[in-house]
């Protein structure tokens, strides 16, 4: 199979997965006046996503080892592009909760298998660095999904920006079905197919849990931010939606961005002195988010605040390739699309699925601005995570398990 052609089908999938998921929040004040909804009723929105998107990963994971995982990509794909397009038809706010609960069962299936199916097909030292680029889709997506939804829902309404976004996966989707090719699977002996018991091993996998856990943290900041940042800019600089999702939206894909190469490319640098990089590269960004974090959410002015969040953004995606090589690293190859899946389970159940719907309840009771400034604060348990995943002695590498 072409490396180059698998690559790039991959990564265009995961910029529209960002693009579809992230969408919504650029609409959220459009959404409220229209549906006439409170900030819990939205918050709501972006966690029925999660909720339905973690608890469909170990499923999808058990069979995405055991089957051709090319299938299940193309097939989700779909399945998420149907929904997004469903979300510009909904009726009322009921359906448009379905909707986004659907586009979780597609995005489920496609993050569980793509970084995995990517990876194996890279040497352990250039894993972090090519899952850091994989995982540039992320705030370049999110980006996107921000300026889409704001200036195309500002001048022809939030059904708009959802109709448009959801037709570029119908066919990334279609090629992934009949381009991809699963060589591995196609080779795999019935005795190396994993079973159910596989997710208990991996529960019992110290390391892999601690990176888990640190990583839901950085998931329930990254929801939380992602979810409220537009409608905090919005509301406390006084910027229009188009302004607020294009503002966000440009600090998020040049600061995440940035946060993300260097990320990748500094842990794989560090791999050459210590085993212990990926979790070097963790601890280093949870620190770094606490300060400007703080610092922002004090300031007034325009330019003050998105400089102290632009730093905090860095930080926040500095860990993006390290994570996913680290889950790699420290997992058997025959049960690593189920390894993706309790991650997933666990970052979303502990991270985003719940963070926009609290960052919305503690803004109905004390403001926006001590909710944003909740959330950054769960940095904190990120750090003794991130530490417990740096000190157990049992840590290894893939190339001391493949």
């Amino acid at each position: 199979m072409n490396i180059k052609k698998l690559f790039w089908i991959l990564f265009l999938l995961n910029l529209f997965n960002y693009i579809d998921r992230q969408v919504l929040y650029s609409v959220f004040p459009l959404l409220q006046a229209d549906l006439n909804i409170t900030d819990l009723q939205l918050g709501a929105l972006a966690s029925v996503f999660m909720l339905v998107y973690m608890c469909y990963a170990p499923l999808v994971g058990y069979f995405a080892d055991r089957t051709p995982r090319h299938k299940w990509i193309g097939f989700s794909a779909l399945i998420w592009s149907i929904a997004t397009l469903a979300c510009a038809g909904a009726k009322n706010y009921a359906s448009l909760l379905g909707a986004r609960g659907l586009i979780g069962v597609g995005e489920a299936g496609f993050t569980t298998i793509a970084q995995p199916f990517l990876a194996e097909n890279y040497p352990p030292q250039k894993r972090a660095s090519i899952l850091a680029i994989f995982g540039l889709a992320l705030p370049l997506g999110s980006a996107l999904g921000y300026l889409w939804g704001g200036v195309i829902g500002l001048h022809w309404g939030w059904r708009a920006a959802f109709l448009l976004a959801g037709v570029p996966g119908l066919i990334l989707g279609f090629l992934a079905w009949t381009q991809l090719q699963d060589v591995r699977r196609a080779q795999q002996r019935p005795s190396e197919k994993p079973g159910w018991n596989d997710y208990w091993a991996l529960l019992c996998n110290k390391p892999f849990l601690f990176i888990c856990l640190a990583h839901a943290m950085l998931t329930f900041i990254t929801g939380g931010l992602s979810a409220w940042m537009p409608t905090y800019l919005h509301r406390y600089l006084g910027m229009d939606v188009a302004q607020a999702g294009t503002v966000f939206g440009a600090l998020v894909i040049l600061c995440g961005a940035a946060g993300t190469y260097l990320g990748g490319k500094g842990a794989d640098k560090l791999l050459s002195y210590t085993p212990k990089a990926y979790f070097w590269v963790m601890l280093v960004a949870f620190v770094g988010i606490l300060l400007p974090a703080w610092v922002g959410v004090q300031a007034t002015h325009a330019p003050a605040v998105l400089a102290c969040f632009g730093v905090a953004i860095v930080c926040l995606f500095l860990p993006t390739g390290p994570i996913a090589a680290a889950l790699v690293a420290t997992t058997r190859q025959k049960v690593q699309a189920m390894a993706f899946a309790v991650n997933i389970f666990l970052i979303h159940a502990l991270g985003d699925a719940i963070s926009p719907v609290l960052v919305g309840h503690a803004s109905d009771l004390w403001g926006l601005k001590t909710a944003v400034l909740l959330c950054t604060a769960i940095s904190l348990p990120g750090i003794l995570f991130a530490w417990l995943a740096f000190r157990p002695n049992g840590t290894k590498h893939q190339a001391d398990i493949n």
